[in-house]
């Protein structure tokens, strides 16, 4: 089979509908042909982000997407990323460097200048790569934001891409909403729509086809594939309305010791990078939950407090839950408590904060000698460094300065008895790192608990990244998937009314 020379837009009805994975399936089938495909998304909006090597912010979806691929992630992937923050407004990250907050209202007059970047970068990638899978934001349908949109239908028709419109029929109303998707756009957006997937079946897939054949007849666009709903196969979210399956991992198996481990991650309201928790999920006999009340870290064994993109706002939730007396409690009886990034921020003595929040100088919860100051500029990097004697990847992603005044030091943060805090995020990804330091949190709270010596967690990674290419491979028309890549979506479709209005 040839190379192809071309790109696709993966639409989706809703948000969640699976634009994400199935843009990482296309990706990894295609590499497995030995195409040389990158992935791209214009616009994300997403507190789950990752740092590629020169010092860049992308969604993370992106940077398991070029996992998928096989390519190292780069900025030009996700050229434009929005950070909601506490006041209803977002921090706006450009070929990722952030460049200013803005409201909803503000970040509309900055979208024909990002059109043009978006733009710029997926010609850079067509460029450069075989193929360029491309992944819509939201709705393709959502009229309110048609005339300044640059992620969906404004993008296909700027850059002359064939779109597959994915939608997720676990919710139901999966014909209502693709035909109704359709009916919605103009002729001109129309001509770009080259057909259907189906994501998350459940049973017999013959039971479907008398729809899908309806589907046809109304739309003339064909079904490209109906794929099915696999428990455990989705990873690396866009927010936290899939935080479910951060846990939705299947079930990694009994302990190997007589004692399960107990975690309780506190679920802040603008948490960021919980796929941080991903890697403990993963391992037999530790059973994660996300916590909101006091009374769950009553049986905790370890308490984490992850990233958010809103430390001081989300500190006063934590407080106004009576949260922080538990966590006290717990320092004060030696029972553990884990700070990432943000986490790490509300452990401190001080946080004194004139860029996010602009609260000046607010109390922190006392449990690490630490003083935290907001600076303007954003810390992006991917540090490497050593604890328990493993070499420990990681990567930052914080406008909070820390100074340590005791402690012990513990990748670039502290740790004083058994209260850890880092900036780093992805350090649970390091299997050895990841081992010692459960090892460590079972010998304090008391628990007969042995981690798996065998748990990889990149291969547990790439495994899945395996299965969404099987996915498409096995349950998509890949033939017509081929035609819409390498010459665009026919040219004889017809237009379905009403259009726009």
């Amino acid at each position: 089979m040839n190379a192809a020379t071309g790109a696709l837009l993966v639409a989706g009805t809703t948000s969640d509908a699976g634009k994400s994975v199935v843009t990482a399936g296309i990706c990894r089938w295609l590499a497995r042909q030995g195409v040389k495909v990158a992935p791209f998304k214009a616009q994300n909006m997403s507190l789950n982000s990752f740092v590629t090597l020169d010092g860049a912010e992308i969604g993370r979806a992106q940077a398991m997407q070029a996992a998928a691929a096989g390519v190292e992630p780069a900025a030009a992937m996700n050229p434009v990323l929005l950070k909601p923050g506490a006041d209803g407004r977002s921090q706006v990250v450009v070929l990722g460097k952030p460049v200013a907050e803005v409201g909803a209202l503000d970040y509309r007059e900055r979208k024909p200048a990002l059109l043009r970047i978006a733009l710029d970068c997926l010609a850079e990638l067509r460029s450069s790569h075989d193929v360029v899978i491309c992944e819509g934001a939201g709705s393709p349908a959502e009229i309110n934001l048609r005339d300044r949109d640059i992620a969906n239908m404004g993008l296909a028709v700027a850059a002359d891409l064939p779109v597959v419109v994915v939608g997720d029929i676990d919710r139901g109303g999966v014909f209502a909403s693709m035909f109704g998707t359709l009916a919605l756009l103009s002729a001109e957006d129309q001509a770009h729509i080259g057909g259907w997937i189906v994501n998350k079946f459940r049973g017999d897939v013959r039971l479907l086809q008398p729809g899908l054949d309806m589907l046809y007849r109304l739309t003339h666009r064909p079904s490209l594939g109906v794929l099915p709903m696999l428990p455990g196969l989705w990873l690396d979210a866009e927010d936290s309305l899939d935080l479910a399956s951060v846990l939705a991992r299947g079930d990694a198996g009994p302990p190997l010791g007589s004692d399960v481990l107990r975690v309780s991650v506190v679920r802040l309201p603008r948490l960021s990078n919980f796929t941080d928790i991903d890697a403990l999920a993963q391992e037999p006999g530790v059973l994660v939950r996300w916590v909101t009340r006091p009374e769950e870290l009553a049986d905790a064994d370890l308490v984490v407090l992850p990233g958010t993109r809103a430390t001081v706002a989300d500190l006063a939730w934590l407080r106004e839950r009576g949260l922080e007396a538990p966590l006290r409690a717990r320092a004060e009886r030696g029972l553990p408590t884990l700070g990432v990034c943000g986490g790490y921020q509300m452990l401190a003595r001080t946080i004194t904060d004139e860029v996010e929040s602009r609260a000046g100088d607010v109390p922190g919860l006392g449990l690490l000698p630490v003083r935290i100051r907001f600076a303007k500029e954003k810390t992006l990097a991917r540090p490497i460094g050593t604890a328990y004697g493993e070499t420990v990847h990681g990567y930052e992603i914080h406008h909070g300065v820390a100074t340590v005044d005791g402690g012990e030091p513990w990748l670039d943060g502290c740790r004083e008895g058994a209260v850890w805090g880092t900036t780093w995020h992805g350090a649970l990804e390091n299997d050895g790192f990841r081992r010692a330091f459960l090892r460590e949190v079972a010998a304090v709270s008391g628990r007969d608990f042995v981690p798996s010596p065998d748990t990889c967690f990149s291969a547990a990674r790439e495994e899945r990244l395996d299965r969404l290419g099987d996915l498409i491979e096995q349950h998509a028309d890949t033939d017509a998937l081929w035609r819409l890549i390498e010459g665009g979506a026919p040219r004889d479709l017809p237009f379905v009314p009403p259009g726009a209005p």
